[in-house]
C-alpha cells in the first residue's frame, strides 16, 4: 500500500511538471489572425500565468482585453471570450496555432472563423514595411450601404503615425469600438477583434481625397462606404431617435436570473430615480455601458439611484439566454438587477415595451424620475474607444442623473 501511495505521488508529480512545462510552452506574444470573405484581420494575442493560472489578452491598439478562462489540454487550447459566448479553439503546432472562432450570431446561429497564430510576431497586417502614401489623420463624414439596401451615416476618426493608424467609426447607435491597422500604398487596412465583434475594413484614398471601402463583420455582413475630410462631420440627435409614444407610463414585468419577477412597480423602485437600459450580453457597446453604469450606481444608490437593465438576447432557449446574461453580469461584477426581456430581434423588444415608438439599436437608455415620469432616452452608446465623445456623454449623462436625485427631494 505504501509503495502504491508513493508510485501515485510520484506519478502526480510528474503530471503536474509535465503540464506545468506544456502551459510554458504556450506563453508570450503571438500574431493571430482571423480569416473573413474580405482578407485577414491581425490582432495581438498575449499568453500568460498570473496566480497559478492561464490568461490571455486580446490586444487592439490600446485596448487589451482580459481573458481568464483558458484552458489548455495537450496541444489544444480553450479561450471563452469574456462575458460572450464565444471561444476560440485551436491546436498547437510548433510555433504556430491552429483553430477557429465560433461565433454565437442573432437567433442562436453559430459561424466558424478560421483562426491562426504565429509566435513571436507583431500584429500587423503586412509583415514588410512599404510606403504608406497618404494620411488619414483627422476627422471623415462616411455613408454606409450594406447589401439588403440599408444605409446610414457615420464619423470616422482616426490618428496616424508613420503608416500606423488608430480611431473608430462612430455611428447613431454606437462606435465600432477600438481600430487599429495601417496606411500602405495609399490604402487602409483597419480591423478590430474583442472577442465580441469582428470588424475588417479596406479603403483607398482616390485623386481627390475620398475615402471608398468595404467593411466585413464576421462571415455574413458585408457593407461598401464612402467617406470624405470634414472636421465638422455630425451624426446629428441620437435623443430623438427612440421616444414614449404615449402619456402612457413606462412598465415592464420580466424574470431576473433567479426567476423572480421584477416591474417597475416594486417597492425597490418607489421614489426612486431608475435607469432602465435596454441591453445584450452580445453588444460590445453594451459592454462599454455596464462598465460605466454597474461603478455609478454604486456610487449613487445611497443617494437614490436605482438601476435595471432589460437583457434582449440572441440565444434560441431561456436557459442558453441565462448562462449568457451570468457571464456578462460576472465580468462586470454587477449589482443591478438584469432581467431576461426577450429576444434581439427589434420588432420583439418593441412589442414587449409597446409605449416606445420602437427599439432602434443596443443599448438605449431611459431616465425616469422619482415619480415614474421618463426624462430623457439616449439610443447607443460611445464607448472609451471615442475618446472626447465618451467623456461627453458619460458627463451628461452623469448631469442629468444628479439633477433628477435632486429634484423633489
Amino acid at each position: 500500500l505504501l509503495r502504491s501511495l508513493l508510485l501515485a505521488l510520484l506519478f502526480g508529480t510528474l503530471i503536474a511538471c509535465d503540464k506545468s512545462l506544456a502551459q510554458g510552452e504556450w506563453t508570450g506574444t503571438w500574431r493571430a489572425a482571423l480569416q473573413l470573405p474580405g482578407g485577414e484581420l491581425p490582432f495581438g494575442l498575449e499568453i500568460a500565468r498570473e496566480r497559478g493560472a492561464t490568461v490571455a489578452w486580446l490586444v487592439n491598439s490600446s485596448e487589451r482585453v482580459k481573458v481568464t478562462e483558458v484552458t489548455i489540454a495537450g496541444d489544444d487550447i480553450l479561450l471563452r471570450m469574456p462575458g460572450f459566448e464565444n471561444r476560440i479553439t485551436a491546436r498547437r503546432m510548433g510555433p504556430q496555432l491552429r483553430g477557429e472562432l465560433l461565433m454565437v450570431k442573432a437567433g442562436g446561429k453559430r459561424q466558424q472563423i478560421p483562426f491562426a497564430a504565429q509566435r513571436d510576431q507583431a500584429p500587423r497586417f503586412f509583415a514588410d514595411a512599404a510606403n504608406p502614401g497618404g494620411d488619414v489623420s483627422g476627422r471623415w463624414a462616411a455613408n454606409f450601404a450594406d447589401d439588403e439596401g440599408g444605409t446610414y451615416i457615420a464619423v470616422g476618426e482616426f490618428r496616424q503615425q508613420g503608416s500606423a493608424v488608430s480611431g473608430t467609426f462612430l455611428t447613431p447607435t454606437g462606435d465600432y469600438r477600438y481600430l487599429n491597422g495601417e496606411m500602405r500604398n495609399g490604402k487602409l487596412y483597419l480591423g478590430t477583434f474583442n472577442g465580441g465583434r469582428v470588424f475588417l475594413f479596406h479603403a483607398s484614398l482616390d485623386s481627390s481625397g475620398s475615402l471608398p471601402g468595404e467593411y466585413w463583420s464576421g462571415l455574413a455582413w458585408h457593407e461598401k462606404f464612402t467617406a470624405h475630410r470634414d472636421e465638422n462631420a455630425s451624426l446629428g440627435a441620437t435623443t430623438a431617435v427612440t421616444a414614449m409614444k404615449s402619456s402612457q407610463a413606462l412598465g415592464f414585468a420580466f424574470p431576473d436570473l433567479a426567476g423572480n419577477v421584477v416591474s417597475l412597480g416594486d417597492a425597490r423602485f418607489r421614489g426612486k430615480v431608475v435607469v432602465v437600459t435596454l441591453a445584450g450580453s452580445w453588444c460590445p457597446n453594451c459592454h462599454d455601458e455596464a462598465a460605466f453604469l454597474e461603478p455609478y450606481f454604486r456610487a449613487h444608490q445611497a443617494d437614490g439611484l436605482e438601476v435595471v437593465s432589460l437583457m434582449f438576447e440572441q440565444l434560441e432557449t431561456v436557459e442558453e439566454s441565462r448562462d449568457a446574461v451570468q457571464r456578462f453580469r460576472d465580468r462586470y461584477a454587477i449589482t443591478y438587477p438584469l432581467l431576461l426581456a426577450g429576444t434581439s430581434d427589434r420588432v420583439d423588444a418593441a412589442t414587449k415595451l409597446p409605449q416606445l415608438n420602437g427599439v432602434y439599436a443596443y443599448p438605449t437608455t431611459i431616465l425616469l424620475d422619482r415619480k415614474g415620469h421618463v426624462r430623457h432616452i439616449h439610443t447607443g452608446f460611445s464607448g472609451p474607444a471615442t475618446g472626447q465623445h465618451y467623456t461627453d456623454l458619460t458627463t451628461d449623462l452623469d448631469q442629468r442623473i444628479r439633477a433628477l436625485l435632486t429634484e423633489n427631494t
